[in-house]
């Protein structure tokens, strides 16, 4: 199925790139595609900072996650943890990877991990991100935050900073670009008062972090666990058609079987997409349950 790639507009002047980081340019404008949750859906895999392989032969890596019938890859540009010199993890391989996924027709979404305790910090970082650009002119199609951190302990406190880093973000890239959150497990115990409502003025789907093999196994286990998940964010964000992209288990620690649940909870309840993480734990047998995901609906 042919997929929309955001287009570039209004390409301001071009800021100055140290020469170490010459294989990526920078643009502070966005436009919308035709159809902004389109890198939602289907089936994603995940990539971040700590996976060896992705970043080391990034074009081959996104050629195996094609064959796997991979519609949408989600890829760590940073985190409030790691120092670095560029707000962006290894520029030249994440340029390699946008490139060989919009060459096979593959979205990409840059996801970051904020801290709210720095949130100048946290806004550069996922400002670098939406100002990607690839040496042949290529973005990420979307831009989704992981909000779990817990640096600041008072919940209230998190809440309000959230919320404000959310919403500058949105008035930055307008209100026609997707943006994407991703959220701890429905009312997660570690974040009670989770404000799902006043996120959902500043972001377009959910992603949350529906990791079963923490809480429950087997088939009814699953499907149950994501059914609930899927329920909350609606109930929650008060949004009962708000687009979900559920993300199921650690794919090491699901068994082939849990994963057929998590397709057929998201499919039956209606998500646009479903993923495990990450994509170099994922086994060939877990493959074949998520590829599901694309059928048509019986």
């Amino acid at each position: 199925m042919s997929r929309v790639r955001l287009l570039v507009i209004g390409m301001a002047a071009m800021l100055f790139v140290p020469a170490s980081l010459a294989a990526v340019r920078e643009s502070p404008v966005l436009a919308p595609s035709i159809d902004p949750i389109a890198p939602y859906r289907g089936l994603g895999t995940w990539v971040d900072m700590y996976d060896a392989g992705p970043w080391a032969h990034p074009r081959r890596v996104v050629r195996m996650m094609d064959a796997r019938g991979v519609d949408t890859l989600f890829v760590e540009t940073a985190n409030y943890h790691k120092p670095r010199r560029t707000p962006m993890f290894r520029p030249a391989a994440m340029a390699k990877m946008v490139e060989e996924a919009h060459r096979r027709d593959m979205h990409v979404v840059a996801w970051y991990v904020p801290s709210f305790d720095r949130l100048e910090r946290d806004f550069k970082r996922s400002m670098a991100a939406l100002r990607f650009v690839t040496p042949s002119g290529e973005r990420f199609d979307s831009f989704a935050l992981d909000i779990e951190a817990t640096v600041v302990r008072d919940i209230p406190t998190r809440n309000r900073r959230a919320i404000a880093l959310s919403e500058r973000l949105r008035e930055r890239v307008g209100s026609d670009y997707a943006l994407g959150a991703i959220v701890p497990e429905a009312r997660a115990l570690y974040w009670p008062d989770f404000p799902y409502k006043a996120l959902a003025r500043s972001y377009d789907a959910f992603l949350p972090m529906a990791y079963f093999s923490y809480r429950t196994s087997g088939y009814g286990g699953v499907y149950d666990f994501i059914e609930a998940n899927i329920r909350a964010i609606r109930q929650e964000t008060g949004r009962s058609r708000v687009p979900v992209h559920v993300i199921g288990g650690i794919a090491e620690d699901s068994t082939p079987r849990e994963v057929k649940a998590l397709v057929d909870a998201a499919r039956a309840k209606g998500a646009v997409g479903t993923s495990l993480y990450d994509f170099p734990t994922t086994s060939a047998s877990q493959w074949e349950k998520l590829q599901k995901v694309a059928d048509p609906q019986p």
